[in-house]
């Protein structure tokens, strides 16, 4: 796993979202303010910055424009190597990454035995979506694995609550002052205090299961306290002074939303950042499933997403884990700490009006590779042999796909190579391979005309790409190489879809850009 994020944060240019939070890490470095990028809390973005400090990249403290532009300005146009910032910045996330992964391996071991522990430190290990974004300076894989670390720590709290319930609310703090859709993992991470204290305590008359109630939501509200302290710790951090002024109007939320979010106990650019991100649910996002675009969302966008992106092998264990922390009945008390979070998140993720990728539940298999290390505790040769296989199954898949694993897809719907003609956005193509283009190019192509489309935060200009807008010209002026991001294939309409109809495929780079003669 190592290897393979090593690899792509050394050969990846930066994706959609990655410049963004790089320059507000540099930001946060440099002028400790918190304007840029309030819809996202600062912690992943500190985390990214301990990267930054490191590169010491050249910040313009005359930049005025908005968070898009101030990326794109610190990496390409202040004198600054973008190879350089952007290894450095992604080399943080890359050991949180490794680190849950030991979470993992060790919620395993708790429930199934050392056996257990190593298959699903193996999932998670050769798991395409956790490579993929696990080697990106960005928020969903901290997110997901502060979550999965909090709830680890609660099931260890049911036989020593006191040592371990404070630093699971500190991790579920974590985890919200990472990303905001972590929010609807809160109240279950409280209730499952209660049930840590409550089993810690096994009470038996009627006067002891009320003291143990009581003492159950006490602890919950110490480890509510402590998620509470991290979120205003990220805060203070960045600003000591809490300076908070949105560049931008900031939506009015009315309703059951605008009243939780202004009850909240949170720093105001936390409340403000909440109702951003409510405004930007408000907007209608296209999508993109199995060659359809959409306007709008659908429910089973990101079931179908997991169905496309997951290795066959590793599906089969998810089901036949689950399966076996329900039955068995020593198990049976894991299950509420193993399924109920991931189903809510997920329930919560489906709700969303942006269907742009599996990486809004990296928490799957996080928590699903936990959950398949029960398959272990059968004690049949037969039982175990087929858990090994799939292991090896999933493992295998996954190499194959090496090194490009953002448009990965298993077997069943084709490879990697088709996954274009399903999904779109971070599920395929997220401008990940500029750089790849620009080598393509000079290595294939030196003296052609190129006509290029490209959806993406890289400026191709830098990488040695000079090419012309063919949307900007008419139709008969397009000869030559037509350079098209499969993304904005996906969803192209009008003169960009004619020009892709008229032309004749004849490369393409990373599964994620394809190359067209005309």
């Amino acid at each position: 796993m190592t290897a393979a994020m090593v690899t792509a944060a050394a050969e990846q240019t930066p994706t959609i979202d990655e410049p963004v939070y790089v320059g507000t890490a540099a930001v946060y470095l440099r002028e400790h303010s918190l304007a840029y990028n309030p819809e996202h809390p600062p912690l992943g973005k500190l985390l990214i910055a301990a990267g930054v400090a490191v590169a010491d990249p050249h910040v313009d403290p005359s930049f005025t424009g908005d968070q898009g532009r101030l990326g794109r300005h610190l990496l390409y146009e202040s004198g600054n190597d973008p190879w350089r910032l952007m290894r450095w910045a992604r080399l943080p996330v890359i050991v949180l990454t490794l680190l849950f992964g030991l979470v993992a391996f060790a919620f395993a071991r708790d429930l199934a035995g050392t056996a257990g522990g190593l298959a699903a430190l193996a999932l998670y290990a050769f798991s395409p979506d956790l490579i993929a974004h696990g080697s990106l300076a960005t928020l969903d894989v901290p997110a997901a694995g502060f979550v999965l670390t909090s709830v680890w720590l609660l099931w260890r709290a049911r036989r020593r609550p006191r040592l371990y319930l404070p630093p699971a609310g500190a991790a579920l703090g974590a985890a919200l002052a990472t990303k905001m859709s972590t929010l609807p993992a809160a109240p279950v991470v409280g209730t499952l205090a209660v049930l840590s204290v409550w089993a810690a305590h096994r009470p038996s008359g009627r006067a002891a299961r009320a003291r143990a109630l009581a003492l159950g939501t006490g602890w919950a509200a110490v480890t509510a306290t402590a998620a509470i302290a991290v979120v205003w710790a990220a805060y203070l951090v960045v600003d000591p002074r809490l300076r908070w002024t949105s560049g931008d109007p900031v939506p009015a939320v009315h309703g059951l939303r605008g009243t939780l979010t202004g009850l909240l106990p949170l720093p105001e650019a936390y409340r403000d950042g909440m109702r951003i991100q409510f405004g930007l649910e408000g907007r209608p996002w296209q999508g993109f499933l199995f060659g359809h675009v959409y306007t709008g969302a659908r429910w089973y966008y990101l079931p179908v997403a997991l169905a496309v992106k997951t290795p066959l092998g590793m599906i089969a264990l998810w089901a036949a884990g689950a399966a076996v922390l329900v039955a068995v009945r020593r198990l049976r008390p894991a299950a509420p700490y193993v399924l109920v979070p991931p189903a809510v998140l997920l329930a919560a993720a489906m709700h969303s009006s942006r269907d742009f990728g599996t990486r809004y539940a990296l928490f799957l298999p996080m928590f699903l590779a936990v959950a398949a290390a029960c398959a272990a505790v059968v004690r049949r040769g037969w039982a175990r042999g087929a858990a090994g296989a799939l292991v090896a199954f999933a493992a295998v898949s996954s190499l194959r796909t090496y090194p490009y694993y953002l448009p990965y897809a298993n077997e069943a719907f084709g490879g990697p190579a088709r996954t274009h003609e399903l999904l779109h956005d971070a599920n395929v193509d997220w401008g990940q391979d500029l750089g790849r283009l620009a080598d393509r190019l000079r290595a294939r192509y030196p003296r052609e005309r190129i006509w290029l489309v490209y959806k993406g935060s890289g400026v191709p200009s830098y990488y040695g790409i000079h090419a012309a807008d063919p949307r900007e010209v008419p139709p008969r002026r397009v000869r030559g190489l037509l350079v098209v991001s499969d993304s904005a294939a996906a969803k192209a309409t009008g003169r960009l879809a004619a020009l892709i109809d008229s032309s004749r495929p004849v490369d393409e780079v990373g599964h994620s850009i394809t190359l067209y003669r005309r």
